[in-house]
């Protein structure tokens, strides 16, 4: 009896001790992602948007395909699955990157980091299109709020500024939050079939070599870049495309996927604080105002996930 006490208080303190490790990856990975936006547009200063994701995803994908070959060397992909794990990869890399970066080098990481807020939104707003997933009231509510947090955050000042290179920017930003969007569906459809290793590897793969000739469309723009920016682009591709992801990976098997999606909600916050400290960059209150109503939006639909599963 008193070995089975022993044994039951023994696996709570693991168990705490693995919750509490978790939470600290968590925070780790908030804050790289967070800082990623200063990362990118620094980069996009010496190297056009295009390439500049090429040569991160080209590096992602050597070491994610040599990580794969470590930990499934078996792994084969169905040649049912392939369209779809192809458009992943032309989703959740080559248009979300491409849009991303071109949409940061128009605008500002502050407001890059802002408009990331409405991932989960347009996620919820797919996933009930497609699949059919029950709407209740509390969500519904908190689509509403996150389309006005939205509007506040990519306009400047609230008005629409259509010649504003801003504007445009942000609403590449928002092409490139749709195509992640479509990315993570297409990517829950294929759960359950392979690893995240797996599928990251093959979609990153597949993404990077379409960014080859979007690239090639840049050659009259490249030229040499320094030392500085090259490790802005390792930063990118080695801690945000592979080490963040993997732990990442690790956080999923310990906590609610509702505690980590409320964990990402800090990630705009992160890029704002840091946009405004390392690049000086300016952000006017009705988007900061705009941020939090999107925010809100999330944490509100995550409340309403938890209360559905107790019911």
């Amino acid at each position: 009896m008193q070995k089975n006490i022993l044994w039951y208080k023994n696996s709570i303190r693991f168990y705490k001790q693995k919750q509490l490790l978790a939470n600290l990856v968590m925070i780790v990975v908030v804050v790289l992602w967070g800082l990623s936006f200063i990362s990118i547009k620094i980069a996009v200063s010496e190297i056009p948007p295009t390439t500049m994701a090429l040569i991160r995803f080209a590096i992602a994908s050597l070491l994610l395909s040599i990580l794969l070959k470590k930990v499934e060397p078996n792994a084969k992909i169905s040649k049912t699955d392939l369209p779809k794990m192809a458009a992943g990869g032309i989703l959740g890399i080559t248009c979300y990157f491409y849009f991303e970066n071109i949409g940061v080098q128009l605008s500002t990481a502050v407001n890059a980091s802002l408009i990331v807020t409405i991932v989960p939104i347009i996620a919820i707003s797919l996933d009930v299109l497609f699949f059919k997933s029950k709407i209740t009231p509390l969500k519904l509510m908190a689509v509403g709020i996150a389309l006005i947090g939205t509007y506040l955050s990519i306009t400047a000042n609230g008005k629409i500024e259509f010649n504003s290179n801003h504007f445009l920017g942000n609403i590449l930003m928002i092409c490139a939050m749709v195509s992640w969007a479509l990315y993570t569906l297409i990517n829950k459809s294929l759960q359950g079939r392979y690893s995240g290793v797996c599928m990251t590897t093959y979609q990153t793969i597949f993404g990077t070599l379409c960014l080859v000739p979007l690239s090639i469309l840049e050659y009259s723009e490249w030229r040499l870049f320094s030392l500085l920016v090259f490790g802005h682009v390792l930063f990118l591709a080695i801690g945000c495309s592979v080490i963040c992801y993997l732990l990442y990976m690790y956080v999923l098997k310990h906590l609610d996927v509702a505690i980590t999606t409320i964990y990402l909600s800090a990630v705009p916050v992160i890029g704002v604080v840091s946009g405004q400290y390392f690049l000086k960059e300016s952000v006017f209150p009705i988007q900061m105002m705009g941020g939090l109503l999107t925010i809100l939006a999330i944490v509100a639909v995550n409340i309403d996930s938890i209360m559905q599963r107790r019911i």
